[in-house]
């Protein structure tokens, strides 16, 4: 009696809370079954990483502000033929790309559906466990930029460090200004080779220079973001 008053009161230390509510219902079930000690233990720490999971899971989820309703599932392929489902498929497992801190870079006029594909394949990385953040670039920018006036900058780059994926979407429609599109290649170097991007853009590589105020930039920032 004293092992059963003093074993939850120990998971409950150990913060092992599924073990500690289903454990008297398996024990009762193991004495039924005849289990052995290890068959219940494994049985217990089964559904504490199960439980684990589901909460990062919706955790996950949560943190990444990926638009709602744009899944791989509800985008329509038929409507647009020159995207290869199988291609998308196997980038949104994340294995080809984001293991080795490569970069994704979706192209296209408004309209094609780049912001849902983004959306879709972030939904399916962090299904594989990677950590993803969804951003209008604009927006990221702008927080950024705030950051670097109140002097905190390297820790704002610190925390989006955090993120496998950092998406950028309508990456083309960051303003024309010096201090935001110096931002947003400090950005591009600092996730260079350590961490992945995937970028929604308008206009392809060659018309960047619309995009960074200085063309060496716009070079630079190409070189760095093309790698899938």
């Amino acid at each position: 009696m004293k092992e059963k008053a003093t074993l939850p009161i120990l998971l409950k230390e150990l913060r092992l809370p599924t073990m500690k509510q289903l454990w008297e219902q398996f024990n009762n079930e193991a004495v039924k079954e005849g289990w052995t000690p290890t068959q219940y233990l494994a049985t217990l720490c089964e559904h504490e990483l199960a439980h684990r999971e589901s909460r990062k899971l919706i955790r996950y989820i949560a943190e990444a502000k990926l638009p709602k309703g744009k899944s791989l599932a509800t985008f329509d392929f038929n409507a647009t033929p020159s995207i290869n489902k199988s291609q998308i498929t196997a980038f949104a497992s994340g294995e080809i790309w984001i293991k080795n801190s490569s970069n994704l870079l979706i192209f296209g006029p408004s309209g094609a559906g780049k912001t849902h594909l983004a959306a879709a394949i972030g939904e399916k990385l962090i299904e594989s466990g990677y950590r993803v953040l969804f951003s209008r670039t604009t927006e990221l920018v702008q927080k950024l930029q705030k950051a670097k006036q109140e002097l905190t900058l390297p820790a704002a780059l610190e925390k989006l460090d955090k993120y496998h994926c950092l998406i950028l979407d309508d990456f083309g429609y960051v303003q024309k200004d010096t201090h935001e599109t110096s931002l947003l290649f400090e950005l591009i170097c600092e996730r260079y080779e350590t961490k992945s991007l995937l970028i929604t853009c308008n206009q392809p590589f060659e018309e960047w220079d619309k995009i960074f105020t200085d063309k060496l930039m716009a070079v630079a920032a190409a070189d760095r973001s093309f790698e899938c």
